[in-house]
């Protein structure tokens, strides 16, 4: 097994990567005590090579890993790659490109929703991953054989479970219909964690838009605090506190000792100080610039009943083309193309739309009708005078 650990030997690991047409990536990281990931190995595979990478060597440059990462001639492989390139993003303010997600492509292939990496291996591969080095302290010195074999593994068997999975999409002319979510995966705007757009990663659970106003500016002050600190957001301030003050929105610190959500003499600390200017900040907001809330109003019980239907038309697309069924759309979309004239979702673009949304739009518009043939659910189209 070779470990790198000096800059030289890496620069020699990468240059004989980039001379194949792919090599496979993964990375293990700690995130538990801290905002932002901590990088502690990087596992490289590709024809006839495999190696691990550990950054935590000293004076070790990780320059030539990010050049390999840069080449457009060389795509690089993932499972599940969203975290694996937020670290690439924050590292070296670059994203790895091309990239090939085996995740999604196995959804592309007909594997079924988010499917693991183990399961991938062992429908494909036919092997059997040992799982017991999965809780391994990644970031300790030294690491046991048997945990950097385990961690190897993530790349090794990767290289079959690719070379499966596009050959499928070259046989089935479905490469492209990774385009769209292998653009999202690399745009440095998936990445970027602005504290002015905290608020949206939250459940909104707050009465009205004033106290939306209030959350707006909360999470953004506990956002920045927990990057310059580098703790996670939970350490500064709990979601669930975040929502009480908002929805009461105090504007004294001893009013804040009167919140379930909140300790006792908090309100005597400088947090409490921060918090309170921030309140006022939100309850100072022009409510024109506050977003309506997202959860809105309930759906009606016609669009409710459309959602029903289109949730069994969704599992009957999603079989007959072999696909899974969250790529096609998920239950927000549905909602979506149930409650609004012209439904901005996915599901109303590209593939997507010749698989499943033109056909739930004609649901809904009455022009098709839902029948079981042989414990199948099987689509007819309705005749405009049926219809009308």
């Amino acid at each position: 097994m070779i470990v790198v650990t000096k800059t030289n030997d890496l620069a020699k690991l990468c240059q004989e990567l980039a001379a194949h047409d792919y090599v496979t990536v993964d990375t293990e990281f700690l995130r538990e005590q801290t905002f932002w990931p901590k990088l502690c190995l990087v596992q490289l595979a590709g024809p006839g090579i495999e190696a691990i990478v550990d950054p935590l060597s000293s004076g070790l440059d990780l320059a030539p890993l990010w050049e390999l990462m840069a080449d457009e001639t060389t795509v690089k492989v993932f499972h599940a790659a969203r975290q694996d390139l937020e670290i690439a993003w924050k590292e070296a303010g670059r994203i790895p490109s091309p990239i090939f997600d085996t995740q999604v492509a196995a959804m592309v292939c007909g594997f079924g929703d988010s499917v693991s990496y183990g399961n991938l291996v062992k429908k494909i591969a036919g092997k059997d991953i040992d799982k017991s080095s999965r809780f391994t302290d990644w970031s300790r010195r030294p690491l046991s054989d048997k945990q950097l074999n385990y961690a190897l593994g993530d790349v090794t068997h990767l290289r079959k479970v690719y070379e499966f999975l596009k050959q499928q999409l070259d046989e089935t002319n479905r490469l492209s219909w990774l385009d769209e979510e292998m653009a999202v995966l690399t745009n440095p705007a998936t990445y970027q964690t602005l504290p002015e757009d905290a608020w949206k990663r939250l459940k909104l659970r707050v009465k009205n838009r004033k106290a939306l106003s209030v959350l707006m500016e909360l999470a953004a002050w506990r956002e920045e605090l927990a990057q310059s600190q580098d703790v996670p957001r939970g350490r500064v301030m709990k979601d669930d506190a975040l929502y009480d003050i908002a929805n009461q929105s105090p504007t004294e610190p001893e009013q804040l000792s009167r919140l379930r959500s909140i300790s006792d003499g908090f309100s005597r600390s400088s947090k409490a100080r921060d918090i309170i200017a921030a309140v006022k900040r939100g309850l100072e907001r022009d409510l024109a610039e506050v977003p309506p809330l997202r959860q809105g109003q309930p759906l009606t019980a016609e669009a409710t009943a459309t959602v029903e239907l289109l949730k069994v038309l969704l599992k009957s697309a999603a079989a007959r083309h072999d696909v899974a069924p969250r790529l096609l759309a998920d239950t927000s979309d549905l909602e979506r193309i149930a409650s609004d004239e012209a439904p901005k979702v996915s599901a109303m673009h590209g593939w997507r739309r010749e698989l499943f949304g033109d056909d739930a739009l004609a649901l809904k518009r009455g022009e098709l009708a839902l029948s079981l043939r042989n414990g199948e659910v099987t689509v007819h189209k309705v005749s405009v005078e049926k219809a009308g």
